[in-house]
């Protein structure tokens, strides 16, 4: 437990940091690009989000969970094996991005280079998703924890030399942007993988055993599949998100440019306040899921109870009042932004979309460590299935607009939270107030 309390407040700091210069970074845009630049760059971050989903293959998660299962003797083999698999991923991946790219018409409108960026950034993020995979399990947290700050700073650094030095056109702005993922990618890919170089090399001067590629990729894909299947849809139908608000929206009688500069300040705007929090969901994830898989193979049942009430404790501690505060100073806070913006209502009608998806993260933690990956994936299907026809259906209305977009968004945050919960509490059999049968 100790070690998992101070792997957790070690990525909750940097998160913090990492935070802070992202929401700086988001200013910086919100100024350079202005309304309906941010509302394209907005638009775009999904489809990123998608390709980076298909190229990690979400090996991060399936070899975290590999070595807190099984002994260190076989970490080196099972390395060996990961590195080759996910060079062969690699190629077949660039293979089909360079035949699907050109057929993208969601491109048409951004800078020819921007499919060239989206190449680069698969070699970069299967090789580093094999490096963070190994720290996680091996919960090695201060490498995670640098490296996620390394990837703000650089990321910040190089939107603030270039947008200060020279004047671009809007499109190359919006490039300019793009180009800052990249950067900072990189950066983070070299450091990963000097930190996993080293690794290596130690775990070869030590016993070590030897387990086939075939039971290496068994391992990895049970877990990978069904989790990258989950993101998959997850990043789809982010992506798809943003054409369906705008055309309910124009259905709702919004100008086609005016629904770009709505949508632009929901995601750029109250998406980056309320999502701010949750960089505390996100280390509770990272941490929970070598954890919760170590116990759960070695059936600490008492482990796995107590963890869920703490860590569902701490986020009540911390959700609740950080979404007050998002309530009662909206207009303070989305004015960093914009002068006069509709963003703080958006702010405030979107609490409990907020405060739900600070639960689910780490809810999703437990249900991949308890082997319920499937499960949590049919929850995903059902709730954005009734999200997106609520979204359709209620933003389509003049009446309502983006307030309609909202509501359907705030069913889908709720009832995911409770698919989950209920899940993991029938898993563990333990009652609703996590009192055991």
């Amino acid at each position: 437990m100790k070690r998992f309390v101070k792997g957790a407040i070690l990525l909750m700091i940097a998160a913090f940091i990492g935070e802070c210069l992202e929401f700086i970074i988001n200013i910086v845009l919100a100024k350079e690009l202005g309304e309906e630049g941010l509302g394209l760059y907005m638009s775009i971050l999904p489809t990123i989000v998608f390709f980076v989903v298909i190229a990690s293959l979400e090996l991060p998660v399936s070899i975290s969970k590999f070595i807190a299962e099984k002994e260190s003797i076989f970490h080196y083999s099972m390395l060996t094996h990961t590195i080759r698999f996910a060079s062969l991923c690699t190629l077949v991946f660039m293979a089909l991005a360079l035949a699907v790219l050109p057929l993208l018409s969601i491109l048409d409108h951004y800078h020819p280079m921007v499919k060239v960026l989206l190449i680069i950034l698969i070699p970069i993020v299967s090789f580093s998703s094999v490096a963070r995979g190994y720290f996680m399990g091996a919960q090695k947290m201060t490498k995670i924890a640098f490296a996620n700050l390394i990837r703000r700073v650089v990321q910040l650094l190089f939107l603030v030399v270039m947008f200060g030095l020279f004047k671009f056109d809007l499109q190359t702005s919006i490039l300019i942007g793009l180009s800052a993922v990249i950067v900072c990618e990189m950066i983070v890919l070299a450091y990963l993988i000097l930190a996993f170089v080293g690794q290596m090399k130690g775990m070869k001067k030590e016993p070590r055993a030897e387990i086939s590629s075939k039971k290496v990729r068994k391992s990895l894909l049970e877990v990978s599949l069904p989790t990258t299947g989950l993101r998959i849809f997850h990043a789809a139908t982010f992506a798809i998100k943003p054409f369906l608000i705008k055309e309910a929206l124009i259905r709702a009688g919004v100008l086609d440019s005016m629904a770009v500069i709505q949508y632009g300040k929901l995601a750029g705007v109250a998406f980056t306040i309320g999502f701010f929090p949750a960089f505390i969901a996100h280390s509770l994830l990272i941490v929970l899921i070598p954890t919760v898989s170590e116990a759960y193979s070695k059936g600490d049942r008492y482990q796995l109870h107590n963890l869920l009430r703490k860590v569902l404790m701490f986020t009540m501690v911390y959700g609740i009042p950080v979404v007050a505060i998002f309530y009662l100073f909206s207009s303070q806070l989305t004015t960093l932004f914009f002068e006069d913006s509709p963003a703080a209502g958006y702010l405030q009608l979107l609490i409990p979309y907020f405060l739900s998806h600070y639960f689910i993260i780490p809810m999703q933690a437990y249900l991949i460590g308890l082997g319920l990956v499937k499960d949590a994936f049919i929850h995903s299907v059902i709730t954005t299935i009734l999200s997106f026809l609520m979204m359709f259906f209620l933003g389509s209305m003049p009446q309502l607009q983006m307030d309609g977009i909202i509501l359907g968004m705030n069913m889908s945050g709720v009832l995911l939270m409770m698919l989950h919960y209920a899940t993991i509490c029938k898993k563990l059999e333990i009652g609703w107030l996590l009192r055991s049968r």
